[in-house]
């Protein structure tokens, strides 16, 4: 089909954006001005900043170490809970809310959790401010009888109130989330990655029984695993953490680990089994089926608002953020295309029927209809936020019948050309089929992204049976998922860690190792026996 007559955009910039569209001119090496970002190329890191400030995710606050999440930002985070909310509670959970602020002597109960989280607890000492000549100051006499923990994580705050919630087997079990902050006052930050105030899920449950509890920490698992592959579309491995990485005071501590573009893992969830520990801290015991007093099964589980990092540097690319549709807060943008007050009112009337017939779908849309900017800029923003379909609507497809539709991604093909792939984003349909077939899009478009996901994952992952060829990996390849065999103890695995700057990110469960990786070997730093493979990477 012959493509119809594009009616000319309002004047505006003479270069192009990245998607032909009116946008500002780029500088020398690659750098382009403030609506730019810097290629993927050139700096990875500078590239991720990029996205999360034009994209208007989130910004640095003043208060040391902290973000403030923008509107596009946190309306992302909104999608995810409610993706994850519902299957929490599908499988039994209910939401509840505990205090931010710890006892100090709470924290200190199970010796290893305190040890693991000391160093990144904030503490509060006093309760009241004062002025003090002219200035407002703490007031020296306001000193608290305890200290407060402002809540790093809430397993010792819980416990202590499920005391009072279980006596018997008969209140068990406890399946209990918590939607909250946290504080960990982290030295180096990076937006969503690592900030020393973020947001979270976490799960706390209680069980009568070992097996109850570890069917529990296996479950939420998989759960996060579903979330990260078919709501995410991020491709992760499910495993278990080694001894020196699990989290303070669990007996077991399971993870998915994702990879992200540059090759780097980034731990993407985590649930642990505690058995008793917390319990015993706590004093939590119940009388059991036999009419024995018995402490409960702990199990704590939880993500956090790193998952939109994860997004942005699994999907996005060097014009802006890609997001799953899954995950979009803004599934479709609609931009208005007119020169003259008559062409206007029409243009509108027909953008406003098609806003509302893709709203009856269920679908979000934004009708663009700001007069302050250009088309061409507009295309820059939506392309810039991920919005995964652009229409455009102007008088000569009001004519004919048409819609334009712009994907925000595509699949690559091979020996393909930007150019081309740009040309390929865009189609002009009938109006109806065009209607008709935007969820269909939206869905092969989710495909797609995973499919593009596991590919890049495919291709940055090795097997490997020596130390040399550990080496140049990541030295000289880049590096990215290493499964190697590893006999060694927690010293052997920080020698690595100095070497070659990789931790093991997980011990893989049997079903998550290919082929190549099955049967045993000898550890590539020691020679020792091995009976299974480990991955390692670097990591965020």
């Amino acid at each position: 089909m012959a493509k119809p007559e594009r009616p000319p955009a309002q004047p505006g910039p003479a270069s192009k954006g990245p998607s032909g569209k009116d946008a500002a001119p780029e500088k020398a090496g690659g750098k382009a001005d403030s609506q730019g970002i810097t290629p993927r190329a050139q700096s990875y890191s500078e590239w991720y900043l990029d996205i999360i400030k034009h994209a208007q995710l989130a910004e640095h606050s003043s208060v040391r170490g902290c973000m403030v999440i923008r509107p596009h930002g946190y309306a992302i985070w909104e999608k995810m809970q409610r993706e994850l909310d519902d299957r929490f509670k599908a499988t039994g959970h209910v939401n509840a809310y505990f205090p931010m602020f710890i006892p100090l002597s709470y924290l200190t109960r199970e010796e290893e959790h305190a040890a693991g989280f000391a160093k990144e607890c904030a503490v509060v000492t006093h309760h009241r401010l004062k002025s003090i000549n002219g200035t407002v100051q703490v007031d020296p006499e306001s000193k608290l009888e305890e200290p407060l923990v402002v809540r790093p994580t809430s397993e010792t705050i819980i416990w202590n109130t499920y005391k009072g919630w279980i006596q018997s087997y008969r209140d068990l079990p406890i399946l209990i989330n918590q939607w909250a902050n946290v504080v960990r006052w982290e030295l180096r930050t990076r937006l969503f990655l690592r900030t020393a105030e973020f947001l979270w899920q976490e799960g706390h449950t209680a069980h009568a029984t070992e097996a109850e509890a570890l069917e529990e920490t296996h479950r939420m698992l998989g759960v996060y695993a579903d979330f990260a592959e078919n709501v995410m579309a991020v491709p992760v491995i499910r495993g278990r953490k080694t001894p020196g990485e699990r989290f303070a005071g669990a007996l077991d501590t399971l993870c998915i680990e994702a990879m992200m573009q540059d090759g780097k893992s980034l731990q993407s969830g985590t649930s642990h089994y505690l058995g008793q520990n917390f319990s015993k801290a706590a004093d939590v015991k119940f009388l059991n089926r036999e009419g024995k007093l018995e402490y409960a099964y702990a199990t704590s589980w939880g993500v956090s608002t790193r998952l939109i990092g994860a997004l942005i540097m699994t999907h996005s690319d060097d014009a802006g953020l890609i997001l799953p549709p899954k995950l979009a807060p803004i599934h479709i943008a609609i931009v208005p295309i007119y020169r003259k007050d008559d062409e206007k009112q029409r243009v509108l009337e027909e953008a406003d029927n098609v806003a509302r017939e893709l709203r009856a779908q269920g679908l979000t849309v934004k009708l663009d209809d700001r007069d302050t900017l250009q088309p061409g800029a507009k295309y820059y923003e939506w392309e810039m936020k991920g919005v995964p379909i652009r229409i455009e609507i102007g008088p000569k497809d009001l004519e004919k019948g048409m819609l334009c539709i712009v994907r925000r991604f595509v699949s690559e093909l091979a020996g393909e050309s930007p150019e081309d792939q740009r040309k390929r984003k865009k189609s002009f349909l009938p109006r109806a089929e065009a209607l008709a077939g935007i969820k269909d899009i939206l869905a092969a478009m989710q495909g797609e992204l995973l499919d593009r996901a596991r590919a890049q994952h495919r291709a940055r992952t090795r097997v490997i049976d020596n130390l040399s060829d550990f080496e140049r990996f990541f030295k000289e390849e880049g590096g990215g998922f290493a499964w190697v065999h590893f006999g060694g103890d927690s010293k052997d695995e920080e020698e690595l860690g100095r070497r070659f700057e990789t931790t093991i990110r997980c011990i893989p469960f049997a079903d998550q190792i290919p082929e190549a990786a099955r049967g045993s070997g000898t550890c590539i730093l020691t020679g020792k026996p091995s009976t299974h493979r480990v991955v390692m990477a670097k990591a965020y």
